[in-house]
């Protein structure tokens, strides 16, 4: 599935930095990924190191992204494998030191079309040349607004957001507000505001009237709505975990809101854009009142979207839900952009099929390294490497790195419409590479 021979598009070419860097560079701006040479150099990994060490020096965790710090992408303790890029384009990301990987994380899924789009770039582009920010709200906030009414099941009116922490909690203020109650059931992963994280910090009593339910449970779900009773202000829920639902949980949610005058609400941040553009809902034909909206929406440019019935999103005007950034036009305009790509391209079954493809390299490579203790599963848009050994996967997401490939270690592996069918030929051979190499270390113990 080349990019360009799809869609006709390529990316931007960056700046070479120097003439000998120029020779090996591609058609789309990064180096030549036949020349990514599987063993570190000393003298390089001291260029990423050094960067790590910065990092760490600098910010707590050396990273702003949990899932960006070093332990999380490589396992606890590990000194060793880049946490840096320098450039981005397609599907290939540029370390520090000059060292290319095909990127099997897409940026934690917020890239379904490629990093660098020409497309989405000339939009940004030029919505930083008439201004991106103003005293006044940009017009393609409304335009925006309008053109996800017409795509998400839902959607109504849209309150816009930079972030799925932030928009999940608007969602959930909003129910509040709707209902005059609290008490709300929560099932996936929602961010770290205190409503629905865990950690230290975090007041006793901030969670107090949230209930957790596990994923798929209908019975848990349902004895958590017999306890909040009267006072349930909504029921919220990632429709997609790793898994598709059962019909009955998302149906039960349905009834269960309906009958209690509770809000359901979709966190669609995963699925929207990915599995369909207007999310799960658009597939499973059961509507939420509200959802939520980010990642693949803007191809990487930071804006989440709250979506909802008109009824319940005018409860907006009652409370106070506010961001100096939420209208700022450069991720509007890639928003805008990324929906111009749905029009013209199923992008969604694109993605399906890449996703497929991506799966089934990993598994051939995994058959003939006759490697135990790992498989893929889930969602062929957003899938799992499921390791039953977390040091052995610590070790493999490591060695693939080496090899040329950055595969996410304890969550999605997501694919995007820039897996052209050379790179998924690289990310099996960096795969086999991983494995072989894990194989060679356990016969030589």
């Amino acid at each position: 599935m080349p990019f360009r021979r799809f869609f006709g598009r390529g990316n931007p070419e960056p700046e070479p930095r120097d003439a000998a860097e120029s020779e090996h560079e591609t058609d789309n701006g990064a180096p030549d990924e036949d020349n990514v040479a599987p063993e570190h150099d000393a003298l390089l990994e001291d260029v990423d190191g050094a960067w790590r060490r910065r990092a760490s020096d600098a910010i707590p965790g050396a990273s702003s992204t949990g899932s960006k710090r070093p332990a999380a992408l490589y396992g606890p303790d590990n000194e060793t494998g880049p946490i840096h890029y320098s450039r981005a384009a397609g599907c290939v990301i540029v370390t520090p030191s000059d060292e290319t990987l095909i990127d099997c994380t897409m940026a934690l899924g917020s890239v379904a079309i490629g990093y660098a789009d020409d497309a989405v770039s000339q939009r940004v582009i030029h919505a930083i040349a008439m201004g991106n920010v103003a005293g006044f709200s940009h017009t393609s906030e409304v335009e925006l607004a309008e053109r996800l009414c017409d795509v998400i099941p839902c959607a109504e009116q849209v309150r816009f957001l930079k972030t799925g922490a932030e928009a999940v909690s608007a969602a959930i203020r909003i129910a509040r507000t709707y209902t005059g109650r609290d008490r709300v059931i929560a099932s996936g992963y929602f961010g770290w505001h205190d409503w629905s994280a865990d950690g230290e910090g975090i007041p006793r009593g901030a969670r107090g009237d949230t209930t957790r339910v596990p994923f798929d449970d209908v019975d848990a779900l349902e004895r958590a709505a017999a306890d909040a009773g009267s006072d349930l202000a909504a029921i919220v829920l990632e429709p997609v975990v790793e898994r598709l639902p059962s019909e009955q949980w998302l149906r039960r949610a349905r009834e269960l809101c309906d009958a209690s005058g509770a809000v359901l609400v979709f966190d669609e941040m995963k699925t929207g854009f990915r599995v369909a553009p207007g999310g799960y809902q658009e597939i499973c034909g059961i509507t939420p009142d509200v959802a939520t909206f980010g990642k693949a929406l803007a191809n990487g440019y930071p804006v989440a979207a709250v979506v909802g019935h008109a009824a319940v999103m005018d409860a907006a005007r009652r409370t106070w839900i506010s961001s100096t950034l939420a209208s700022e036009a450069t991720a509007l305009a890639a928003a805008l952009a990324v929906l111009d790509w749905h029009e013209e391209a199923d992008i969604c079954a694109t993605l399906a099929d890449t996703g497929r493809e991506l799966r089934a390299a990993l598994d051939r490579a995994i058959a003939a390294s006759g490697m135990d203790g790992v498989r893929t599963e889930g969602v062929d848009t957003m899938f799992l490497l499921r390791w039953q050994d977390p040091l052995r996967e610590a070790r493999f997401v490591q060695e693939g790195a080496r090899a040329g490939a950055l595969f996410k270690r304890g969550a999605y592996n997501f694919a995007a419409v820039a897996h052209d069918d050379d790179a998924l030929r690289k990310i099996e051979a960096a795969a086999s590479s991983a494995l072989v190499a894990m194989a060679e270390r356990d016969r030589d113990r």
